[in-house]
């Protein structure tokens, strides 16, 4: 692997959104033109909710502490390492107030501001051979779960509170308008990558 390239002011990269709104396809992007290390939150969420016994769609039955523990991983590696861009729902807003991490959100919607399930559905359909069924539960069900534990750890239960509010991050990739190659276009540019 070649070195990795170094960036003006920024030590390290998050990449967050909602579930199929193509952060993976940005991070491993990203990772592969910078030579950085791509750390997939929702890989390691799942390997650890395996070796608990739990799905990871069974948000409710997660331990509290479990998450607690992994959103404090984050922010340590945010704050201690280099050349890492983490990819997880949280990381953007884990990273607020660490210097030198640059936050970039990926969304999925219309010119009309709303969000496009649909097309995230039939994504999480084709990324993982899911039925429409597995897909629409892990969209709708499993996010709700998500945002409603989130918001109870992360926010004092404000019902308006998400994780996808744009105030939280430094650049915002829409994958609706733009395909994958544009979304890394524009992120190389918004981080001042030249070639």
């Amino acid at each position: 692997m070649n070195s990795p390239i170094d960036l003006s002011g920024i030590r390290n990269i998050t990449i967050s959104g909602r579930i199929g709104t193509g952060k993976t396809t940005l991070a491993t992007k990203l990772g592969n033109a910078l030579n950085w290390q791509v750390l997939d939150g929702g890989k390691i969420f799942r390997k650890i909710t395996e070796d608990l016994g739990k799905s990871i769609i069974e948000t409710s039955q997660r331990p509290d502490k479990f998450d607690l523990e992994y959103e404090e991983m984050i922010k340590k590696l945010l704050k201690e390492e280099k050349h890492q861009i983490v990819q997880s729902h949280l990381a953007g807003f884990d990273a607020q107030g660490i210097k030198g991490v640059f936050k970039i959100l990926v969304i999925c919607r219309d010119d009309k501001g709303d969000d496009k399930a649909d097309i995230r559905i039939d994504r999480l359909m084709n990324r993982d051979s899911a039925s429409i069924e597995e897909a629409k539960y892990e969209i709708l069900e499993r996010e709700k779960q998500n945002l409603e534990k989130f918001r109870r750890l992360y926010a004092n239960n404000d019902p308006k509170w998400v994780y996808w509010d744009e105030k939280y991050y430094d650049l915002v990739v829409n994958t609706y308008s733009h395909n994958a190659e544009e979304a890394l276009r524009i992120a190389l540019k918004s981080i001042g990558y030249k070639k």
